[in-house]
């Protein structure tokens, strides 16, 4: 049968800190060692920590005074350290920095006004101490049903326990929300919970039977082998290879194994051997094996002066930085330590959790303390970095630090410097936006003994450049619509930039009708829509339209422009042959010399000019051909027609006009005339 492995199984971050620091205070032989409750839910392990001399206690009365005491994982609330310390016991704080985070959290919404509300269970250790850092006054509910009962007239701060599900917490949002209530989220869920839960519902997806090792009192594993069930697989919880049945790998092909939070490696792989062999009890000899395995686990790190090792941040304030890294104390990082560049705030450059490498400065100082420089540890690994991509000429990414006279100061494992003629592939006139920023650029310049390292990001940006143009030219087909951005205007045309590639949308292309220069129609930094007509792969030109995505007027002329009807138009060109007339902009017309009076005329400005406004008579429409007779001569006559109408009329119409002169008729045409 095989067996796999979740990818995050086992002892997490605050459970193995807990253990040095508890082995630490032991080592030191200053006095005994207790623990309110377990260290940790796997007795396993607290048996072995007890051979080790660390004593389990319940109440602070048990233990003697002047010892030491150990504060688990889970934490406690500060009444008891204040109560310890009243005692004279000297307190070994192992409460996990996730959970810490939880406490002070509870305290400060307490103290802004806020109800705090946490989602969790009432009896758990961790949850009984972040009530207590809210003064017990913070409310605990452990279902979606409790949550609605919430009092929605306060100010609610919710929080959750650490070691429980995303999709449990967001079933309790969704019924605080439903309730109407105002309130904050703040999701203190561990990192390393979520990751272990989700790595055991892939696993348990994937295989026949899924087996979940860790306490029968831990929290945090009774809920993984919950999400494993969830996931429709066999899943069964067992503290160690003893419980195992054969029964359950019964033509079993694959079967999966995942552990909580407080279970060590030794006991993980005792299971996984168990299930593989299927044999019985282990020797004592096993078993002996497994206790030295964790009393080697727990030995204190000997550290050396330039010795570089990792370790994980506990803790970041606005001078320095703790980090874990097994020794009988946290390190220390000075925040000049922290970065090659100057760092305002600690919180850009690391955070509570993260997993760094440190060189040791001095293993102790003049108050004990352990002093580290992230700074010296990154530049040993990168010098060797910058030599093998300069020769690579692969791309390394940093982040902008500071803005200095004649560029940028970038932080890629050491300090670097970026010109400011290769920030961009042009000018760049602020490079203040550039700070904060993580950028990517070349090694082209390096000199270690005097820690100089040149880079240059238009390198880059070039090398991208040319790559998206190419793939451009490549997908780009004749008709296709594409987005682009006008870039610069010239007097026959503007060049469009349509990802990487510059366009030319040609004077005649942009319009329906003439246009006498492109900024009657676009302007440098226009996005358009615009039509590929033509593409020359060998000489990488392009050439585009704008007019072919709009409306073509002549689509609709002989619905506008019915035969015999008379419309207003403009004068925009005179031929020898007779007068061109744009009846809207891009439909045009022609009205024949021949058209133009009712009388012989040589040339067609003896009657009209250019820029006049003229009616004219619409003869015939050639939509297809994109033709248009007009006249102005019949629309003269028209109105002579409708003159003489009039007069007859008139006339008609009064007995008193018996004789009519000739000044009479004169005169009635002149008061028709328009």
């Amino acid at each position: 049968m095989e067996v796999c492995v979740a990818k995050k199984a086992g002892f997490c971050f605050g459970v193995n800190r807990a253990i040095e620091l508890t082995r630490a205070a032991v080592l030191e032989r200053a006095g005994p060692v207790y623990t309110i409750g377990p260290l940790i839910h796997n007795s396993q392990v607290m048996a072995c920590l007890s051979k080790l001399g660390v004593k389990e206690v319940t109440d602070l009365a048990e233990a003697e005074d002047g010892g030491n005491l150990v504060i688990r994982s889970h934490g406690v609330g500060p009444e008891i350290v204040e109560a310890a310390e009243a005692r004279g016991l000297k307190i070994v704080d192992a409460t996990c920095p996730f959970v810490r985070k939880a406490q002070v959290l509870a305290r400060d919404l307490t103290a802004g006004g806020f109800q705090v509300v946490v989602f969790g269970d009432k009896d758990h250790p961790e949850v009984r101490g972040i009530k207590s850092w809210s003064g017990n006054k913070a409310i605990i509910v452990s279902s979606p049903a409790e949550a609605g009962l919430i009092d929605k007239s306060k100010k609610i701060g919710l929080m959750v326990q650490t070691t429980q599900s995303p999709t449990s917490f967001k079933a309790i949002i969704e019924a605080i929300e439903r309730t109407g209530a105002e309130f904050k989220i703040f999701n203190t869920i561990c990192n390393a919970t979520v990751e272990r839960q989700q790595a055991a519902l892939d696993l348990a997806r994937q295989v026949e039977v899924m087996i979940v090792a860790g306490g029968a009192n831990s929290a945090n594993t009774r809920k993984l082998a919950g999400v494993c069930r969830a996931s429709g697989t066999t899943t069964y919880h067992v503290e160690t290879a003893s419980d195992l049945d054969p029964a359950w790998f019964g033509g079993v092909k694959v079967a999966g194994l995942t552990a909580g939070a407080s279970t060590p490696d030794w006991i993980i792989e005792e299971v996984k051997r168990r299930m593989i062999d299927n044999e019985g009890m282990g020797t004592n000899e096993e078993m002996l094996a497994n206790e030295e395995e964790m009393k080697d686990a727990v030995e204190v790190k000997s550290l050396r002066n330039g010795e570089i090792v990792k370790g994980v941040v506990v803790h970041v304030s606005q001078d320095e930085v703790m980090v874990d890294v097994g020794a009988k104390s946290e390190g220390v990082i000075p925040i000049r330590e922290l970065s090659c560049c100057d760092v305002n705030s600690p919180q850009d450059i690391v955070k509570v959790g993260d997993e760094i490498e440190v060189c040791v400065l001095k293993a102790e100082d003049n108050e004990g303390r352990l002093i580290l420089s992230k700074e010296k540890a990154d530049a040993e690994k990168t010098w060797a970095k910058l030599e093998e991509i300069l020769n690579t000429q692969e791309a390394i990414e940093g982040t902008v630090r500071e803005v200095v006279k004649g560029g940028l100061l970038v932080d890629v494992g050491t300090r670097a410097f970026l010109p400011a003629s290769l920030v961009e592939r042009g000018y760049v006139e602020d490079l203040s936006k550039y700070l904060g920023q993580v950028i990517s650029a070349r090694v082209i310049e390096i000199n270690r003994g005097r820690k100089k390292v040149i880079l240059s990001r238009k390198a880059v940006l070039d090398e991208e450049f040319a790559r998206l143009r190419q793939e451009m030219l490549e997908s780009l087909q004749e008709g296709q619509i594409v987005k682009g951005i006008v870039r610069r205007l010239t007097q026959f045309g503007a060049f469009v930039d349509i990802g990487g590639v510059d366009g030319l949308l040609h004077v005649s292309e942009m319009s329906w009708h003439r246009i006498n220069h492109p900024s009657e129609v676009v302007k440098v930094g226009d996005e358009l829509d615009v039509m590929v007509l033509r593409v020359d792969r060998e000489s990488e030109k392009i050439s585009l339209g704008l007019k072919q995505v709009l409306p073509n007027p002549w689509d609709s002329v002989d619905e506008k422009y019915s035969v015999g009807s008379i419309v207003l138009a403009k004068v925009v060109r005179l031929a020898p042959f007779g007068a061109f007339v744009q009846l809207e902009p891009g439909v045009e017309g022609l009205v024949h010399i021949s058209h133009l009076a009712d009388r012989h005329v040589a040339k067609p400005d003896e009657v009209v000019t250019e820029g006049e406004e003229v009616n004219v008579k619409v003869l015939s429409v050639d939509k297809n051909e994109k033709r248009i007779r007009l006249s102005i001569r019949e629309v003269a006559k028209e109105k002579q027609e409708q003159v003489r109408r009039d007069y007859s009329s008139n006339v008609g119409q009064n007995p008193a006009d018996e004789v009519i002169t000739i000044g009479d008729m004169v005169g009635n045409l002149f008061d028709k005339k328009d």
